[in-house]
């Protein structure tokens, strides 16, 4: 029951669209629609050409995974697992949105406030990563999934030392290295689609160069 309940918690609270309610009331715009078709932070910015609903996107997605963690901690302490599930089923629901017939985000901010409390290693690795990835490639998409393998490459080789900073501890390094799996799987198939795009415009980029020259 309490595995049940977790879920329900994590799923409810990952499936508030945020993103299609803020651009809807302020610009009248479907995101689902327009830009990149992404229920997320990044295509609310390119969308309403406003950093400040980015920003707002991103802090409600950020804190549907955060509350996660804080409920599910409140009724059932001490138990790593309950909210390592709780934020997977958050994701789930933000990544495929059941109000938004299964369209949604990619997961990043929201997974990003539940580690944030559970298992803040994973972000303090996620964010330094992000950004050499962004300074070396200037592109958003790459450095995700550059940061996101690279941060499960170095998790799982580290997992004895990284169980020490989970917050409710946790009993062995393969619940940890479970839930880094599968959390860092769910961000990464919704990037399969828009990497694969981002590698096509490269090439044809370097074959437009090459020609040019």
């Amino acid at each position: 029951m309490q595995y049940l309940i977790s879920i329900i918690i994590g799923y409810l609270l990952g499936s508030i669209p945020t993103a299609y309610f803020l651009l809807k009331i302020t610009k009248g715009i479907d995101i689902r629609k327009s830009g990149s078709g992404n229920v997320g932070a990044y295509n609310s910015i390119i969308t309403s050409k406003s950093k400040l609903i980015g920003f707002i996107v991103l802090s409600i997605d950020f804190s549907k995974g955060l509350l996660t963690v804080y409920i599910i901690n409140y009724f059932f302490k001490d138990i790593f697992l309950l909210p390592a599930i709780g934020i997977c089923a958050a994701v789930i629901s933000h990544n495929y949105n059941p109000w938004l017939e299964f369209k949604g985000g990619r997961g990043l901010a929201t997974a990003a406030g539940g580690s944030a409390v559970l298992f803040p290693f994973l972000l303090l690795v996620w964010s330094p990563l992000w950004i050499i990835s962004y300074l070396y490639k200037k592109n958003i998409i790459i450095a995700n999934v550059s940061a996101t393998v690279l941060s499960y490459l170095l998790v799982i080789s580290t997992s004895k030392i990284a169980m020490k900073y989970t917050y409710p501890s946790t009993i062995s390094n393969i619940e940890l290295i479970l839930f880094t799996t599968i959390i860092l799987s769910l961000i990464l198939i919704k990037h399969i689609i828009p990497f694969k795009d981002e590698i096509k415009k490269i090439k044809l980029s370097a074959r437009g160069n090459n020609n040019a020259n």
